[in-house]
């Protein structure tokens, strides 16, 4: 019996490719430096203003809780107390028996940009006190999101 064996001629090994060119990796580069450039801008325009709402939302949070107190103990914190008498209660025994605290889950919070809130009595337009933010340069005044938010001390 006659068998048939075919030989075959071994085929190149196929092409592999070892990775991507420099051509390839710089425009992939320009088109990420060019959508970078289009929404970077738009991002961090309503970061700033989130950070805005939050200082906001907080001051109100912050007032809220020092009118509780003052429902409680009858009257507000002094200029010396500051927002400590939300988290620990006042020194006169009288009053710390009408206190209801914490007012505040957790600690004081700081404003968004790392600043303590500011609280003084009394404040701007006939109100009681002043709660405010010094914004994002921390200074006095300011304007944009350097401005003061939340309720002023009288100017």
């Amino acid at each position: 019996m006659l068998s048939v064996v075919s030989f075959r001629r071994a085929s190149p090994p196929a092409r592999r490719r070892q990775g991507f060119t420099l051509l390839e990796m710089l425009v992939v580069l320009v088109i990420i430096g060019l959508l970078a450039g289009l929404v970077a801008p738009r991002l961090f325009s309503r970061l700033d203003a989130s950070k805005l709402q939050v200082a906001d939302t907080q001051v109100k949070m912050l007032r809220s809780a020092v009118m509780t107190l003052q429902l409680d103990i009858g009257r507000f914190p002094t200029n010396d107390e500051q927002l400590t008498l939300l988290s620990a209660p006042p020194a006169d025994a009288r009053e710390a028996a009408l206190w209801r605290g914490p007012y505040l889950d957790g600690k004081l919070p700081l404003d968004p940009w790392g600043h303590a809130y500011q609280y003084s009595v009394p404040g701007a337009d006939g109100q009681p006190f002043a709660l405010y933010s010094l914004g994002a340069d921390g200074k006095a005044g300011g304007s944009g999101d350097g401005a003061d938010i939340g309720f002023l001390p009288p100017r």
